[in-house]
């Protein structure tokens, strides 16, 4: 049997702008994800807030909900972004590492559906969310 999430953990790990970001998968399996990203100088958006750019957490929504997708019992393998909306909800604090989960609910013959949160350590109001679409590999 196939340990699907074991294949994209071990994709995940070798992104390369998933190593530059520090991402961590904490969490892994039947179509859920979590990874979470320490706060890192180089990350910086803004030098007079010290917030994170956009970007980076765009980047941490996106590799989570592929992660999450690549884990589904009924995704037969890889994944491609075909289309991903964020609500930026505030900015993440300062200091604070942020952590995403997302969730693949629904997956078709050709695409997959995700749901993502990211959270930094406020759990009341999120820093970002995000719904997707995504590529299912042919069988």
């Amino acid at each position: 049997m196939v340990d699907k999430a074991a294949i994209a953990r071990q994709f995940i790990e070798a992104i390369p702008h998933a190593k530059a970001l520090g991402l961590t998968l904490t969490k892994m399996g039947n179509g859920e994800a979590e990874i979470s990203m320490p706060y890192k100088a180089e990350l910086i958006g803004d030098p007079r807030t010290g917030v994170i750019h956009g970007g980076a957490v765009f980047a941490l929504l996106d590799t989570c909900c592929g992660s999450a997708v690549m884990c589904h019992p009924s995704s037969p393998g890889a994944t491609a972004t075909i289309d991903l909306r964020i609500d930026y909800m505030r900015p993440a604090t300062p200091g604070q590492s942020i952590t995403t989960h997302a969730v693949c609910y629904h997956i078709t013959r050709n695409v997959a559906f995700v749901r993502a949160t990211a959270m930094d350590e406020d759990k009341d109001l999120p820093v970002a969310t995000a719904t997707g679409s995504f590529t299912v590999e042919s069988r």
